[in-house]
């Protein structure tokens, strides 16, 4: 029943303010009820931030998160939780016990894209407010389709995520497609509840947007130029709140690190998987 995107308007203008008592005001708040760690942050100091955005995206030390040494290991695209993981069972992954949802609402009815990723693999890892909140590559790629499909703005907790059916095919997201190699993956930028902005480093703010309308995101700087193009590990996109991401790998592309499960704690940069021998020409994990 709540106005959920004139709320998240409300934060989204809030948490630009520049107004110095104003963003220390929120600031502190935010110090006092969720105590983030700065310390790897490049401006340890919260009032050196001009906005409670700014605080909010933190950037990271240079070296804060080395990568994996090994060549076919996947990196943590984030600092956050997992929520769930495993095989897509055809078109149906979980959103936590009880409740399914499938390929297809997810993708947005993107047939190509499903039949790539059915009986595959999947992510789901959950931001809490205090963590890191940029996104980076578990895996090299060029992309090769990008999203925005509008939606709802429910909250992604654990409570939520239990009680909302088909909680992440109903949310606003931004879905982004790669390939490495012949190895196609995705990564989806899930929005809820005082998340209603989201950006790439190609697109900029991809939300909030109006009309709020399925709308395909540009692939390359130009017709004629060439896919936009990350590394393992590079800075790919940020949520300007916290929220949720979904990784998706076709059958027989990865393993999950064992031991990872439901409840895990991760940090951006930690060995999350391994891409399977074959499945892709191995330079992508540069």
């Amino acid at each position: 029943m709540l106005p959920q995107h004139t709320l998240s308007r409300i934060v989204h203008a809030a948490a630009r303010a520049r107004t110095p008592w104003f963003k220390d005001l929120l600031i502190g708040a935010f110090m006092r009820g969720f105590a983030p760690d700065l310390s790897d942050a490049v401006r340890s100091d919260p009032r050196d931030y001009e906005s409670f955005n700014a605080f909010f995206t933190r950037a990271l030390r240079p070296g804060a998160r080395p990568l994996p040494a090994a060549a076919d290991a996947l990196a943590c695209p984030v600092d956050g939780t997992v929520s769930e993981l495993g095989d897509i069972d055809d078109d149906r992954l979980l959103q936590a016990k009880g409740r399914h949802y499938t390929l297809g609402a997810l993708l947005a009815g993107r047939e190509d894209w499903v039949a790539r990723f059915r009986g595959g693999r999947f992510a789901t890892i959950y931001l809490a407010p205090y963590n890191y909140h940029r996104i980076h590559m578990a895996w090299a790629g060029a992309l090769r389709d990008a999203w925005f499909v509008p939606g709802r703005l429910f909250s992604v907790n654990r409570t939520t995520a239990e009680g909302v059916a088909g909680l992440f095919a109903r949310n606003e997201r931004v879905n982004l497609f790669f390939e490495d190699q012949g190895l196609h993956h995705a990564l989806l930028m899930i929005g809820a509840l005082n998340v209603g902005s989201m950006e790439t480093v190609w697109h900029g703010e991809v939300a909030p947007r109006r009309p709020r309308q399925l709308t395909r995101l540009p692939v390359a700087p130009a017709d004629d130029g060439a896919p936009y193009a990350l590394g393992r590990g590079d800075e790919l996109a940020r949520f300007n709140m916290g929220s949720t991401v979904i990784l998706l790998f076709p059958p027989g592309a990865v393993e999950w690190r064992a031991g990872l499960a439901s409840g895990t704690t991760v940090r951006m940069g930690e060995p999350i998987g391994r891409v399977v021998a074959g499945a892709a020409g191995g330079a992508g994990a540069a």
